[in-house]
């Protein structure tokens, strides 16, 4: 007879094995599916250069109160501040006035926390507040118009890099997000991001897993049924035609999955109100491109190199080629010492998904050496390595972000994560994931609470785990 599971859990990110594993503690019976081969979701760390790099989440931002930080330390794991101060670059091979950059960056940041009482685009916010304090502060910059379009484009693509956004005016100003206390840029390092699973599932340190928990890789779910009557179970069918059944199904796909499958994946559909909060919010797309090099050439503890495109180089970029002025910089990873970390997002991360390997490394190569040839020795990499958040089937995205409309829907996140009730007002479908936190939504430690709030949603009020 085939088994039944007290609750199944549909992908194996930081929100699904956070899940598993408090009910693991319980006691209960869980079966774990997750559609990649790997687990970890949107953190993916990955062998390369002279140690490891994270093609996926690379920080911990915060630390009080972090799931994701706590047990770090309480597992005696290393975590090390990343100082992100960057050296500015301007594309046609002079060295930018870093310290004036790095204040207006800092102004960019601060800026946010004080939004205008009506919701307005996050850019034309910023691009106001710059002016002025430029007009106040450094009022000779602020007659040179192209050099403040300059400092403008590379604030735009540094906001969108914090935000997954393709243009800083697809973000509203009255956003929901909210910073935790602390450093908001802990590394892994050495260690890995991969670290936070093993000790999530019990494996680290060869610590011998959890006997309850089952897990299964490669596992597509294509169907959840989901029963009305308390008296029937959940049934999970798998694209290659296995079926599970269980009391109920906690679902920690992203964003981006579920709007591409949701009319598909649930029978009963969605109610109206889910799918709603489904349309209504964005997810976009950070992508890296890491190269490994045989030996460092940039200067020891530098943690970023800032690109400024000015605006002669603009215009004699081909229009195949304009994703190459989304890449806003490049920083060294602290996993690998010999490694370089290009970033780009939105509209440019998509094509740069899709194009050849060689063109990538190519045209890489020439943004380096375009803002940093002057300056520095460059030698051609010896490896390269690139995300693909979405194209990937299973996370058609990086993280969400609040955009210009979320002022209209204040309640989406919410209703992303209610669960869905059988008659008797038993939860049978519940739902965890960043989009699913309405003020730590874009974050590993907000995927993991989450996680932690459904499962404790299954268990008794008295429960202590």
């Amino acid at each position: 007879m085939a088994t039944t599971y007290d609750t199944i859990i549909v992908g194996l990110g930081p929100a699904g094995c956070t899940a598993a594993s408090t009910l693991a503690q319980a006691g209960k019976k869980i079966l774990a599916l997750e559609a990649q081969n790997r687990i970890g979701g949107r953190v993916k760390t990955v062998p390369f250069g002279d140690g490891v790099i994270e093609l996926g989440a690379e920080w911990i931002h915060g630390t009080h109160p972090s799931r994701v930080y706590d047990l770090a330390i309480k597992n005696n794991v290393s975590i090390i501040s990343q100082n992100l101060g960057f050296e500015a670059y301007r594309s046609n091979g002079t060295k930018a006035d870093t310290a004036l950059i790095n204040e207006l960056f800092e102004y960019t940041l601060e800026v946010q926390e004080h939004p205008p009482e009506t919701p307005q685009p996050l850019g034309q916010f910023i691009t106001t507040k710059i002016k002025e304090y430029l007009g106040e502060k450094h009022p000779d910059v602020l007659k040179d118009k192209d050099y403040v379009d300059e400092i403008l484009h590379f604030l735009d693509l540094l906001v969108d890099n914090y935000e997954a956004s393709n243009s800083w005016n697809d973000v509203t100003t009255q956003t929901h997000y909210v910073d935790l206390e602390g450093d908001q840029h802990m590394s892994w390092h050495r260690n890995g991001y991969s670290t936070l699973f093993d000790i999530l599932l019990n494996t680290y340190k060869g610590g011998p897993g959890y006997p309850n928990l089952e897990i299964q890789l490669n596992k597509e779910v294509v169907l959840i049924e989901w029963p009305t009557d308390p008296e029937q179970l959940v049934t999970v069918s798998c694209k290659d035609g296995t079926k599970y059944t269980a009391n109920n199904v906690i679902v920690t796909v992203s964003l981006g999955v579920l709007k591409e499958s949701h009319k598909t994946l649930f029978r009963p559909t969605l109610p109206g109100k889910k799918i709603k909060a489904i349309n209504s919010t964005s997810i976009g797309v950070v992508d890296k491109i890491v190269l490994s090099f045989e030996r460092a050439w940039w200067p020891k503890g530098l943690s970023f190199f800032g690109f400024l495109w000015d605006e002669n180089c603009l215009k004699r970029v081909r229009s195949e080629d304009m994703w190459m002025t989304q890449i806003f910089g490049a920083s060294c990873p602290k996993g690998s010492d010999i490694s370089m970390t290009l970033w780009t997002s939105g509209n440019g991360a998509k094509l740069v998904e899709k194009l050849p390997e060689d063109v990538v490394k190519r045209k890489i190569m020439e943004i380096l050496r375009k803002f940093l040839g002057k300056h520095f020795t460059i030698p051609e990499p010896v490896a390269m390595i690139r995300s693909d958040w979405h194209s990937n089937p299973f996370t058609r995205g990086s993280y969400t972000y609040d955009n210009v409309d979320a002022p209209k829907y204040p309640d989406a996140r919410i209703h992303l994560g209610e669960p869905l009730l059988d008659s008797a007002g038993k939860p049978r479908v519940l739902f965890a994931g960043e989009a699913t936190d309405p003020t730590h939504f874009s974050t590993v430690h907000g995927a993991t609470d989450t996680g932690y709030r459904e499962a404790m949603r299954l268990l008794p009020v008295t429960s202590k785990i």
